[in-house]
């Protein structure tokens, strides 16, 4: 296990990257700006950190220039996360002082292997043998490879821990939204294999999410599945597979029952 800082002011970046690096058993560590970051680095030496370029207060370069001409410092891994815009600017991070850089939107598959490999070799050994924390959700259920991401929409976070805890031992990696902006916003920026999601929600319901998404051309092509215990009768299943859900689930569902019906989709 590592520790590791992220420094990143995004919310939905912060939230996504912590979450997968804590998914594999690494201590994380969080600041939302350069200042915060630095001081958070003095305070808890991390073993690796994580930053984004664009940060309020002090900026990434910033951040690179005091830890590199820091003499206790500047031998901590230093990896940018950045949309990389301009020619020149891959070259411009590494003589700022950062040790690589991965591009945004980062892959939810990839993104932890990655950023280990910055970790200096022992470290990276040990990490890298880490097993994830065990989960089961029955003691029929095992591990698999890893089969995709999956974004669940439900504002229940019991609802949410559930699908985290049924989906991620066979191997997906789980993206959480508690209503559909925020769901809109994780769609666009990391484009799930298939989105999970209950009817009625704060602010608006899931058949307008789906209404939106199927509108995009970008996201319409995406498998949606409704996943709900407050259905109203037959007309709400007939409404939601109308509007493009390739099936409408209620609760509640047997957890390898559900595997099943989210692996026929992703079939599909």
């Amino acid at each position: 296990m590592a520790r590791i800082l992220v420094i990143e002011d995004n919310p939905t970046n912060l939230e996504l990257m912590s979450y997968l690096l804590k998914a594999f058993g690494h201590e994380v560590l969080t600041a939302v700006d350069g200042e915060a970051g630095l001081a958070v680095v003095r305070r808890s030496w991390p073993e690796l950190i994580v930053c984004d370029v664009q940060l309020p207060k002090l900026d990434g370069y910033g951040v690179a220039a005091y830890l590199k001409n820091h003499p206790a410092l500047r031998t901590i891994p230093l990896l940018a996360v950045t949309a990389l815009a301009m020619v020149g600017d891959r070259d411009k991070l590494l003589a700022a002082g950062f040790d690589g850089y991965l591009p945004k939107p980062i892959d939810p598959e990839t993104f932890v292997p990655q950023v280990l490999a910055y970790l200096p070799q022992a470290q990276r050994q040990a990490a890298q043998s880490a097993l994830p924390p065990a989960r089961s959700t029955s003691s029929t259920t095992t591990p698999r490879q890893r089969h995709g991401t999956i974004l669940a929409v439900d504002d229940s976070p019991a609802n949410l821990q559930l699908i985290k805890s049924t989906l991620e031992p066979f191997g997906y990696t789980v993206l959480a939204a508690d209503e559909p902006a925020r769901a809109l916003s994780l769609i666009k920026d990391y484009l799930p294999d298939l989105i999970l999601s209950d009817v009625h929600l704060h602010g608006a319901s899931g058949f307008d999410l789906i209404k939106t998404i199927k509108q995009d051309p970008r996201l319409k092509d995406i498998p949606f599945i409704f996943l709900s215990a407050t259905v109203w009768g037959r007309q709400d299943q007939l409404t939601g597979l109308a509007l493009g859900a390739l099936k409408f689930i209620t609760r509640p569902i047997d957890p390898e029952m559900l595997i099943k019906e989210i692996e026929e989709c992703l079939g599909k």
